[in-house]
């Protein structure tokens, strides 16, 4: 057995070797053509991605988009209105003293960017989404949100503090609880926003000459963004879009104030996961003992690990939990678990992404968030799968036999489309699939578009082996390289025309071996390949061809440079070739004729084998090229080669060098 997966360009991603053959694999996002290139797959092409609004095809990959105003939903299919607000800020006043406390019920995120500083968000931001691709029509908008969000930003400095979050000290946490009770309402008892990002900073000042007398001193500054979402339901009459929108700012700017003087007075709290955390920590309190380590962190071995994905850090216990059911969390060192959709507590636990929430609709059904309960496909609309939120129409006023259809293969079309084809809903015909695009199935509605810089020789095309790339391949070096016709080893594309040229350094000769050819066999010369001194007709030719040899063949060229020529008809086609050639030095160009031109070369089957081994010929080539390289191989060619042929080059290589002996 031949490892071919040992050679050089074998296969473009996995190459795996069997018993007499080979097979070539793709990344995932790839498709293979050409028995051994992978191309990106355009998943735009089949039914849009899935996505409700707009899809854009990235390599290996694909991101649904959505309109201005609206958010991909979590199956980053669908788009949705309004989020429901995450983050809820309550303030309240005893007396002189302003307490704050951010509450993040799903979304937190905690981030250590160093020591001294760290950032912690909470909820999701109104994206602003530009350039969007393939848009469905725009009565699938999402007319929840009309509005842009509300954007506030505050910054705010607390003296000889320190960044560092931490869990509250046990004694304070009833303190809280119960000054919560007493204290009246503030300006804003109870804000929702649904996007918070603090970032804590703590820099040593240490600008200008005043800096040397107080160089302990820390400033640690806090910086708060705001983003508030407008509902339009609230709109009544006696207050329009812009009065609630200076309502919901004037809130929101009561807020920070109320929230500067809580950081001041060291009131302001953040509860994630039912724990409470401090922000920053007063230099003067003692550090506490080194052996526990950061929010997020567990110690593991004597080091300190970020809590996995599907776990969160436990406060109290400053370890990682993993996520109770009915949670889940994506990212590591996190001080809390996201909730499911569907707020009950069923599920698995230490879920690591969203699918691990239990409950999501199965194909054929659909609702609000893609989870329990969910509603059948009407009659006319399909959904092939799981976790969605709408239904596709079948379109052009077709409908189903039945609720709850799982593919447009469900929906009564008035003819049934044969695969190469698609169905198109306006016209109600089978549409042959265009120049680029393929489809493998009966009764579809769309053609698959060929991955990667392929495309088909004709309309109506079938499958993907029919995507071909039409570049011309090889690589033109000095002293070796190759030639090879476009799409090998698969079969060639109609209609092009490939040019090469061979240009030697001074002083060499160019040799080329032809191992196999594969061109159609007809007798009209439809595929030609030609090699000749340069492109008009009338100069030396050294070869030329229309149809397959599987011998190999050796010879040198006629002419020192070589232009060679590879032209399709739009009519049958084959695998083409892949030809090797070698530059080497003048002077021994009459033993290599000798040798090429001698019949025992390619009398046996052994010696035809030798000239279609691609290692065997690169270590020709190498030593042609540069003779010295002999050395590297004195051992190993007495097992690379049948001992015929050792003879047969001893000869000529004797003579060669005594001529007059």
């Amino acid at each position: 057995d031949i490892d071919e997966c040992s050679f050089d360009r074998t296969c473009d991603h996995l190459c795996i070797n069997t018993p007499g053959s080979f097979q070539c694999l793709c990344n995932k996002g790839y498709t293979l053509y050409g028995l051994t290139h992978c191309g990106d797959v355009d998943e735009c092409s089949i039914n849009r991605g899935g996505c409700k609004f707009g899809c854009i095809n990235t390599p290996g990959s694909y991101q649904c988009t959505c309109p201005a105003g609206c958010k991909l939903h979590w199956n980053k299919k669908d788009c949705i209105g309004s989020v429901p607000p995450r983050a809820t800020l309550t303030c309240n006043k005893t007396g002189k003293k302003d307490s704050c406390a951010l509450t993040c019920a799903s979304k937190a995120r905690f981030l250590p960017e160093s020591d001294s500083s760290y950032t912690v968000s909470c909820g999701t931001p109104v994206l602003r989404q530009g350039g969007q691709q393939r848009p469905a029509n725009s009565s699938q908008q999402c007319l929840e949100t009309v509005t842009a969000p509300i954007k506030q930003k505050a910054s705010f400095k607390i003296k000889d503090a320190k960044c560092h979050l931490h869990p509250r000290a046990k004694g304070k946490q009833e303190e809280a609880g119960k000054a919560g009770v007493q204290g009246g309402s503030a300006p804003c008892s109870d804000c929702q926003v649904a996007f918070v990002n603090l970032k804590c900073d703590s820099s040593k000042k240490g600008k200008g000459r005043r800096a040397r007398n107080s160089s302990n001193k820390e400033v640690t500054r806090i910086t708060l963004e705001f983003e508030a979402e407008i509902k339009p339901e609230e709109i009544t009459a006696g207050c329009n879009l812009h009065c609630l929108r200076q309502r919901v700012e004037k809130k929101l700017k009561s807020a920070i104030k109320a929230l500067k003087k809580s950081i001041n007075q060291e009131r302001f709290l953040l509860r994630f996961a039912g724990m409470e955390y401090e922000v920053a920590r007063k230099l003067s309190v003692a550090p506490e003992r080194q052996e526990s380590c950061g929010p997020g962190q567990q110690r593991l071995g004597g080091k300190c690990v970020s809590c996995s994905q599907g776990t969160y850090y436990h406060g109290q216990t400053e370890q990682c939990v993993p996520c109770p059911p009915g949670t889940y969390q994506e990212k590591e060192g996190q001080l809390s678990c996201d909730l499911c959709p569907r707020g009950d507590a069923f599920g698995p636990v230490g879920a690591t992404n969203i699918t691990g929430c239990t409950g999501q609709c199965p194909p054929g059904q659909h609702s609000a968030d893609g989870f329990k309960p969910c509603q059948p496909c009407p009659r006319g609309t399909y959904q092939p799968e799981v976790g969605r939120a709408l239904c596709f129409p079948c379109g052009g006023g077709l409908t189903t036999r039945h609720e709850g259809a799982l593919s447009f293969q469900d929906c009564d079309t008035k003819v049934q489309c044969s695969p190469g084809h698609y169905y198109n809903t306006s016209v109600h015909r089978c549409i042959r699939c265009a120049v680029g695009t393929y489809q493998p199935d009966f009764r579809q509605n769309y053609c698959i578009a060929c991955p990667g810089n392929t495309t088909t020789d004709f309309d109506g095309s079938t499958s993907v082996s029919q995507c071909k790339n039409r570049q011309c391949g090889g690589e033109l070096g000095e002293y070796t390289g190759y030639i090879e016709s476009p799409n090998y080893p698969g079969n060639y594309p109609a209609n092009v025309e490939c040019t090469w040229n061979i240009n030697p350094p001074p002083k060499r000769k160019i040799l080329i071996v032809v191992p196999e050819i594969f061109l159609p066999s007809e007798d009209e010369c439809g595929d030609v390949l030609v090699m000749r001194k340069n492109s008009s007709p009338s100069s030396i030719t050294t070869y030329e061809t229309c149809q397959t040899y599987e011998r190999p063949i050796a010879f040198t060229a006629r002419s020192r440079k070589l232009w060679i020529n590879f032209k399709t008809s739009e009519a049958n086609s084959a695998r083409g070739f892949q030809i090797p050639y070698v530059t080497y030095d003048e002077d021994y160009e009459q033993l290599v004729e000798d040798i090429v031109r001698d019949g025992r070369l390619y009398a046996s089957e052994n010696h035809q084998e030798i000239l279609k081994d691609k290692k065997l010929i690169k270590a020709f080539f190498d030593v042609l090229a540069h003779p010295q390289n002999y050395f590297k191989y004195t051992e190993k060619h007495k097992e690379m080669l049948p001992r015929s042929f050792i003879k047969l080059l001893r000869s000529k290589v004797s003579s060669f060098l005594r001529p007059y002996k």
